[in-house]
């Protein structure tokens, strides 16, 4: 387990995460919290039983063995459904779960002992919080909407279709988006009068990869949007001149038989790789599709531009965990990646449908926390909060729905991510 230390300071909130067994993760923490000087330690059930967070139980997808829509072990996905209420009980939420990806045989092996393979290892109940929630409070525009959480076994972003028998391993992550679909629709989805795709991390990306193919499934008169949450991954130069994710993304793609099932639009102008990262999709995707991202992204600093195989000698160490301890050569250099970012994201703001959110951040995933989505000191920009920009831009309330953020250390709304290693 790691451990979180949460403390208020002149640039905002910093929060402290040790990884376990080396892996970083975001979403299963105990922690420290510090208020008012008082330091309490807390386990993450202990805040969501606090908060009254709703807990909400995994449906297992009992059609879905037929399809062959299973997760990496062979076992069934499955899906949280909390339901609407009230005037928002004809509008439909869908998170797509991220958690990375696997790109060689031996990392999915070991994957699919875990939850990101395997059912058998998924939380029978999972807390909604940040978007999910069912709090008005919490939650302005979502609360009263029946909301899902699609997990994520796959180790592909709901992406490929194939498999490896002398591995025992199932790489059917388009089969398991299909079958949820299919399932939701069945309970009501189908009549939807608005609908809304999110993901965060890898679940981001899929967002952006299966946008259209959600659009598609309803009528015109259903208003149908996406959002992505830190699935912005840039197709960027590394510290020792390499490109870590690049060789990542080929791996996952050629494992998992992605060379012809990507968007097709892309692969005529670019190899199946590069059709993998969504600075090539998001311009073509015809459904509005917002992307909230922070500029300085935490999971792309550690495994993209600074990871331990592009830094031998250890340089980059301590930044990497720790932006505080960056030296001026460090963040100029993460300056460059922010810059690469803003200037790939400003053209696709550019038509009204879709909307931008980015803030200058050391964070990853910001819709499904609820300090970071809809708090009292949740970050902004240009005093907006990020439920807010989400809001009006689904809703077309009008406004900037090109929120850039200028660079750092000017936020001091940030929610910011230490990491100890």
């Amino acid at each position: 387990m790691k451990k979180l230390l949460w403390s208020l300071t002149l640039f905002g909130l910093t929060l402290l995460i040790l990884p376990v067994n080396g892996i970083m993760e975001f979403d299963e923490m105990e922690w420290f919290t510090i208020v008012n000087g008082t330091k309490m330690f807390q386990t993450e059930n202990d805040v969501y039983s606090e908060a009254k967070f709703p807990m909400v139980g995994l449906t297992l997808i009992q059609s879905a063995a037929a399809k062959g829509a299973v997760c990496l072990d062979g076992s069934l996905p499955g899906y949280h459904l909390h339901r609407g209420f009230g005037s928002g009980a004809n509008n439909w939420l869908v998170q797509l779960e991220g958690g990375g990806w696997c790109d060689t045989i031996r990392n999915c092996v070991y994957r699919k002992t875990s939850r990101r393979g395997s059912s058998k290892y998924m939380e029978k109940n999972l807390p909604f919080t940040g978007i999910l929630s069912d709090r008005a409070v919490e939650n302005p525009d979502f609360y009263n909407w029946n909301r899902v959480k699609v997990r994520y076994c796959d180790g592909g972003s709901f992406s490929g279709d194939s498999e490896n028998k002398a591995a025992q391993l199932q790489f059917r992550g388009k089969r398991i988006w299909l079958a949820a679909m299919e399932e939701l629709m069945a309970k009501g989805m189908r009549q939807a009068k608005q609908a809304l795709l999110s993901g965060c991390s890898a679940g981001g990306l899929a967002a952006i990869l299966r946008c259209d193919d959600f659009g598609a499934m309803f009528p015109p008169s259903t208003r149908v949007k996406c959002l992505s949450d830190a699935g912005f991954f840039l197709d960027s130069i590394d510290v020792s001149g390499g490109r870590s994710l690049r060789r990542l993304y080929a791996g996952v793609v050629k494992l998992q038989n992605m060379e012809t099932k990507l968007s097709k639009d892309c692969l005529n102008r670019l190899n199946p790789t590069s059709c993998f990262f969504p600075q090539n999709l998001i311009n073509q995707i015809k459904t509005p599709l917002f992307i909230l991202n922070t500029a300085y992204d935490s999971w792309q600093i550690q495994e993209s531009l600074a990871p331990k195989s592009a830094d031998p000698s250890g340089s980059w160490h301590d930044c990497r965990l720790d932006y505080t301890k960056c030296n001026a050569t460090q963040i100029q250099f993460l300056q460059g990646f922010r810059t690469r970012m803003v200037n790939l994201i400003k053209g696709f703001a550019k038509p009204s449908k879709n909307g931008v959110f980015l803030n200058s951040c050391f964070a990853h995933c910001q819709t499904e926390r609820h300090d970071t989505w809809y708090s009292q000191n949740s970050p902004t920009v240009n005093k907006k909060a990020i439920a807010v920009a989400v809001g009006d831009w689904y809703f077309e309330k009008g406004g900037v729905k090109l929120i850039i953020d200028c660079a750092y250390p000017c936020d001091k709304t940030c929610h910011n991510l230490v990491f100890r290693g």
